[in-house]
């Protein structure tokens, strides 16, 4: 089974999750079918069918949580020593060499990506590019849209 880095509040926001998944959706969803059950007929209770189909995505979503979680390599990127060095888990400040413009991004697993929430993938080509740069470096990233030049400002992790 291959592991999957993940930050630790990564996982302990799927951990919230499957604690919301299995302590609030399951035993509603399990209250609705018994009382879709108790309307009569199945074959043709509408609420009994949708309330089945719920089950089967929660339970789908609580496997599918309980796997991820199973198969991470949860890194705690407080204790991280790298200096300015970029490594996974990383929050770099970024200046785009042509516009001037500036961003920050946390370098994250996939799971945990959001890019409205500044989170990036380890495999995407912005944080590819990044790691094992330091403070000051320039990063040459293959983006779709064509090559762009970053400076890496600041490297920090909290």
């Amino acid at each position: 089974m291959t592991t999957i880095p993940l930050t630790s509040t990564g996982a302990e926001r799927l951990r919230e999750e499957l604690k919301q998944l299995k302590s609030v959706e399951r035993p509603r969803i399990i209250n609705a079918i018994a009382e879709a059950r108790a309307h009569g007929d199945l074959k043709e209770n509408a609420e009994y069918h949708a309330a089945k189909e719920e089950q089967g995505f929660v339970e789908g979503r609580i496997a599918d949580v309980e796997g991820q979680l199973g198969s991470a390599q949860i890194i705690d990127v407080t204790k991280l020593n790298a200096g300015t060095r970029v490594v996974f888990g990383a929050t770099v400040d970024l200046m785009e060499d042509e516009s001037g413009v500036e961003v920050t991004y946390q370098i994250v697993g996939d799971l945990e990506a959001d890019i409205s929430k500044s989170r990036i993938s380890i495999s995407s080509p912005i944080a590819r590019a990044l790691i094992g740069k330091e403070e000051g470096d320039i990063a040459l990233v293959n983006a779709p849209g064509g090559d762009k030049e970053y400076e890496i400002l600041r490297v920090q992790y909290i």
